[in-house]
Parts: C-alpha cells; structure tokens; sequence
C-alpha cells in the first residue's frame, strides 16, 4: 500500500482513532484480514466471522508488527492498550481506503468478471502485464466486497497494472466494486447459469455482469463474449454508450475486435505469428 499516516486513513475512512499513541504514524504495509499474515507495517483489518471475531486477534496483530488496527469497537484497555481506528464498518471502511488509494495511483485497472474462468484468466493477464512493469493482482478468487479492496490495497507507487478480479451473488454487487476500483478496460469472459438461482434467470446474471461495461467511462472500451449478436440477454451490453467489441467460440460467429490480425506465440525463440483468416497483411 501507499504509505498513509494513521490521521489520513482515519479522515479517509470517517474513522476516530482511538489509543494510537502518534496519530503521524504510517501504514507503510498490506491491508491484511488475517493475523498470521501481518508483517512489519500493516493495518490489520478486525472482521467479524461465523466462527471467529477479528477483533479478539487485534493485540496479536500489533505484537506481530501492524501500526493499527481497523475495528468496530476499541479493542484494548487502560492497561493494554491497542492503536486502533474505529468505524462503523470495517469492510466499508476497507471499501473506501482502497477507493482512496486507487485514485491515487498511476496505474492501470484492468477488470474482469464472467460466470466461470474469472480466476485463471485473471492470472493469465497479470503474468502478461507483469513482462511490461509492475503488476498487482486478485489473489485467487477472492472477487468480493472483502478480497477487491485487499487486493487493491496492496498496489503502492510503483504499480503499474491493477488486474482485478469482480464476483457477484446479484444485481448491484459488481456496480459496488467497479466504484471501489474504477476500471479502464473491462472483460467479461461469459454469462453462464451459475448461481442462476440467486440472480432470478440468465438474463439477470446477464444485466448484472454487464454492470461492469456501464462502468467504463468513455472512451474506454470492454471486451464480452456473446453465443451469437441477437442473445437477448445480451441486449443491456449493446445499449451501452461506448464500443463493446465481441466475440465468440462458436462456429461462423463473427470476431469483432477492432485493430487485431492474427496472434504471435513465443514458446521459444523464434516467435511464431499466426494470421487470422482474411486479415490485411
């Protein structure tokens, strides 16, 4: 992360610190979720869970190097005291910083959504863009109003591309992330009948992945995959006010890509092209 004094993360975050002994003191490390996992630096992020209070790992977190803690209550005593920012919110709270820290950065946002292969398509982009400077990525599949701001508040001043992976359980879920993380360029790999029952139809999943194109500003452009161009359900991404180029892995189903001839492969040297049919050489 960018390294923040604990009065700016508090303005940042509509937090009041509480016990922290040098407000100009900085968090010079990760935003971390788990208490083995902090390093010399961090902020610890107190969650709550179904078997587990992050809370009750707050001294802990401090012992092992965190600067303070990010809580919904005060979390040490008279005796014992333990630098903390306390919000209402944690994982708003974390929403916001990595709003705050994304805005600050130089850096490219990639964002990728889709019904199945988020996850390895989300790590092929990052291998590629890592040749070309630094690269921060999802870790896993963690997709979600906690994992985005994780992910992005690991990128400091040196990060070039922020490849981004966005999941959602409905409608409104990849609106909320895209806010969180502006991207400049979107994907969305495909709209398949997973979690179907949670989103209503296919449709549904459809407007709701599609909630990434809207968030494009333009000129930028998102790339989608569509069975053919009448899909129905793929009627809310032609509405949107900017080039969406498509494509398919169905026969005869036109690639509209705008500017690509064919793709270079490069197994070992030489590098091998290969032209797509009919490009202009």
């Amino acid at each position: 992360m960018i390294a923040l004094s604990l009065t700016e993360i508090a303005g940042l975050v509509g937090g009041q610190p509480h016990d922290i002994p040098d407000p100009d003191l900085k968090v010079t490390g990760p935003v971390v979720i788990d208490s083995r996992e902090v390093r010399p630096g961090s902020l610890f992020a107190a969650l709550p869970g179904e078997r587990v209070d992050g809370h009750d790992f707050a001294r802990r977190a401090i012992e092992a190097g965190a600067t303070a803690v990010l809580a919904a209550r005060p979390v040490g005593t008279a005796d014992a005291p333990v630098p903390a920012i306390v919000v209402p919110d944690v994982i708003a709270a974390m929403g916001a910083l990595a709003r705050a820290v994304v805005e600050r950065l130089d850096a490219t946002v990639v964002a990728l959504t889709g019904s199945a292969g988020k996850t390895s398509t989300k790590d092929l982009i990052a291998q590629l863009l890592q040749r070309r400077g630094p690269t921060v990525w999802t870790p896993g599949n963690f997709n979600n109003e906690i994992g985005l701001p994780v992910a992005a508040l690991s990128a400091d001043e040196a990060t070039l591309h922020l490849v981004l992976e966005m999941g959602a359980r409905g409608k409104g879920h990849i609106q909320y992330l895209a806010t969180l993380t502006p991207p400049r360029i979107g994907l969305v790999l495909n709209v398949g009948t997973a979690h179907i029952g949670e989103f209503g139809g296919r449709e549904q999943i459809a407007e709701a992945k599609g909630e990434l194109v809207e968030a494009l500003p333009p000129p930028r452009r998102a790339g989608w995959r569509c069975s053919t161009p009448t899909t129905p359900w793929c009627a809310p991404w032609r509405r949107a006010p900017r080039p969406v180029p498509s494509c398919s892995a169905r026969p005869r189903t036109p690639m509209c890509v705008p500017g690509m001839s064919g793709s270079r492969t490069a197994a070992a040297p030489p590098s091998r092209f290969t032209p797509l049919p009919g490009a202009a050489k």
